[in-house]
């Protein structure tokens, strides 16, 4: 009688778990089905730090880089040979992931909230601060200026001068629109401070008219929105304007 041979699975070819399923899979494609899942919008202006999971970042640069040296490729810049733009790719993937567009990815600041114990209800005015950003139309810089108004009452929590700096500094800090960022702005420090009413102005110079485009470097753009009291009073937005120091 012939003998009999035994086909025996081989552990060394099982096909991969999920986990090693995963290990080529790009960063970027992970978290966008994390927040297609989450049912999260993931639009330019978006913060998707609750969907970023630990290592994702130091992933996501290098994706970046390898991906914006195929964009120097297609320009044919020769960078193995021009050592100005031997590590053009790796820069500007860390300045897109680490810092002008850190604002996506990273939670918001913490703000420390103190009661109003004084019962403070005059009109306060912290700026101008500067903020920076890139029009997400051409990512070209928007560089500017903005004044906060608020309008406090018994209720309000009061936060460090600082802290709207830093606000500001992470609401600019993603592909952004000058109309966009203000309410966006706004919507957080309302949140933040629950005030009988917050207007905030800004004017910023944008790059895309300056460098590309038309090439005007003297236009600017200056964009407002008012909330509760500053809205309905026109004497106390009047007061505001009046106090903002002279713009341009």
């Amino acid at each position: 009688m012939g003998s009999m041979l035994m086909k025996t699975d081989n552990p060394t070819s099982a096909p991969a778990t999920g986990t090693h399923a995963d290990q080529g899979t790009p960063v970027s494609v992970k978290i966008r089905e994390r927040l297609e899942a989450g049912r999260k919008r993931f639009n330019a202006n978006d913060n998707i730090a609750e969907f970023i999971e630990p290592g994702d970042l130091e992933k996501m640069l290098d994706e970046v880089a390898d991906k914006m040296q195929g964009v120097l490729d297609s320009l044919v810049i020769d960078t193995a040979g021009d050592h100005n733009t031997r590590n053009t790719a790796r820069r500007v993937a860390k300045m897109f992931v680490n810092e002008v567009f850190n604002g996506r990815y990273i939670k918001g600041p913490v703000v420390t909230e103190f009661p109003n114990a004084e019962h403070l209800n005059e009109l306060m005015i912290v700026g101008p601060i500067t903020v920076r950003s890139a029009c997400s139309h051409h990512f070209c810089p928007v560089i500017g200026k903005i004044w906060i108004g608020v309008m406090p009452n018994e209720h309000t929590n009061v936060i460090g001068l600082s802290k709207y700096a830093r606000l500001a500094e992470w609401i600019m800090g993603r592909p952004q629109i000058q109309e966009e960022a203000v309410v966006q702005l706004a919507d957080l420090i309302m949140e933040k401070t629950q005030p009988d009413g917050l207007a905030i102005v800004m004017e910023a110079s944008h790059y895309c008219m300056a460098w590309r485009g038309v090439k005007d470097m003297d236009s600017k753009m200056i964009n407002s929105v008012m909330r509760g009291v500053f809205l309905k009073d026109p004497n106390l937005r009047r007061e505001f304007l009046s106090l903002i120091p002279k713009k341009g």
